[in-house]
């Protein structure tokens, strides 16, 4: 089982052919969030098509600078993880988009107590699996991982304290582009893909000992 994820495509999906083989070579595509830049359904169908002509098995959620209504448009298309989980295989895939609140008013944020409870419907949903990816569009605060440039640390805590407290094998987030990197909460890998335009995706690989995961730059 091969993953590949990534994110804040922002309607620039230019460099999908340059993932064109590890697209074509996976077995489940997630997108973490904002397919968009504060638009709607129409353009993030376009984005999904773009994503579809090199792979269909495709999961994704909106994020904060997506319009509600691409939840809808999602939910429509049957591939929504915002507070939603998928099985495949033994793996349990579950998500919550949007964004804790910013000093931006940006189209899609949810208070705190909100995310907490959008994660547990979706880990419901799979919480008899092996294994769990957890996909929350804002990264878990006080990590290397939600940073912005003045040196703030911006994440969810609500998402901090769910890894803490259901420890899921890997959690994959976006929304701040200059802190794409990893981390580790307890045992928990966590992963910042970055602004799409910049290259950044990240390889999650199965084997019978586990799940591997690797934070990976287009050249």
């Amino acid at each position: 089982m091969k993953i590949i994820a990534f994110g804040d495509i922002h309607e620039d999906s230019g460099n999908l052919r340059l993932l064109k083989s590890e697209l074509e070579n996976a077995d489940i595509v997630i997108v973490t969030g904002d397919l968009t830049n504060y638009n709607g359904k129409n353009e993030a169908g376009k984005v999904i098509g773009e994503i579809m002509k090199y792979n269909e098995n495709i999961l994704a959620q909106l994020g904060n600078l997506d319009q509600p209504e691409v939840n809808d448009f999602l939910d429509e298309k049957g591939i929504n993880l915002h507070r939603n989980g998928f099985i495949r295989d033994d793996i349990g895939i579950f998500g919550v988009g949007g964004s804790n609140p910013t000093p931006f008013r940006t189209p899609t944020e949810f208070s705190e107590s909100e995310i907490e409870t959008f994660l547990l419907e979706g880990l419901e949903k799979v919480r008899e699996t092996k294994f769990k990816i957890m996909v929350p569009h804002v990264p878990p605060k006080d990590t290397k991982i939600d940073v912005i440039t003045t040196g703030a640390h911006v994440g969810s805590q609500s998402v901090r304290d769910f890894i803490l407290r259901h420890k899921p094998d890997i959690s994959l987030s976006g929304h701040i582009h200059e802190a794409r990197g990893t981390d580790k909460i307890e045992g928990t890998l966590i992963f910042n893909a970055g602004m799409f335009r910049e290259g950044g995706y990240v390889i999650i690989t199965k084997k019978s000992e586990g799940l591997s995961a690797e934070l990976k730059i287009l050249p």
